[in-house]
């Protein structure tokens, strides 16, 4: 990749992550009903149309950085050791996404708190997690273990249950651990084969 491509890339990551954190801040501000995609392409100081080269709606934009994180765990799944059990890279590649994360992400927060209380944003939400069990099945499958497709998809929506548990318990502020140590703790109680 040549310089004017790698500047290119890194300005388009650039106008995204602002997208992001002004639909976000605006959001929490005003209230997601409260919120256009002009607002935001206005904060942000670009067009509607630019606006519409990066995200679908003002709902994509929020959860852009939730999505972001789920790519990254599928790709450090992918990355994990061909000899390991295939519960345990689940559990390795949480641990390591969780780890190289400072805690308490406060976006992270105040995303998880906004989607609790806009209906349209935990639908969208709700699709983004089928989907992310179905890769997460697809990579478990794909590492060569024997496991079936039933099995597979069985063991990544336990890890995904598994996770949001201790996410929201964190997030309620029942636990006194962090995210990491709780949602590891968790994932320690389910024995998959």
């Amino acid at each position: 990749m040549d310089t004017l491509d790698s500047l290119r890339t890194r300005k388009k990551a650039a106008t995204r992550q602002s997208l992001h954190e002004a639909a976000l801040r605006l959001a929490m501000e005003r209230g997601l009903d409260g919120v256009t995609v002009e607002d935001i392409a206005d904060e942000v100081g670009v067009s509607r149309r630019t606006f519409s080269n990066y995200f679908a709606n003002k709902e994509d934009a929020v959860l852009h950085a939730d999505r972001e994180r789920t790519r990254e765990l599928v790709s450090l799944l992918e990355a994990r050791p061909a000899a390991e059990e295939p519960w345990q890279a689940l559990r390795a590649a949480c641990g390591e996404l969780y780890r190289d994360r400072v805690i308490p992400d406060r976006e992270w927060v105040a995303q998880l708190r906004l989607l609790r209380r806009h209906p349209s944003l935990l639908a969208q939400q709700a699709a983004d997690q089928m989907a992310l069990e179905r890769d997460l099945a697809a990579v478990l499958m794909a590492r060569g273990r024997g496991i079936d497709e039933e099995s597979a998809h069985l063991m990544a929506a336990t890890f995904l249950a598994a996770v949001r548990v201790g996410s929201v318990r964190w997030l309620e502020g029942s636990a006194t651990r962090s995210l990491h140590d709780l949602v590891d703790d968790l994932l320690g109680r389910v024995h998959l084969r």
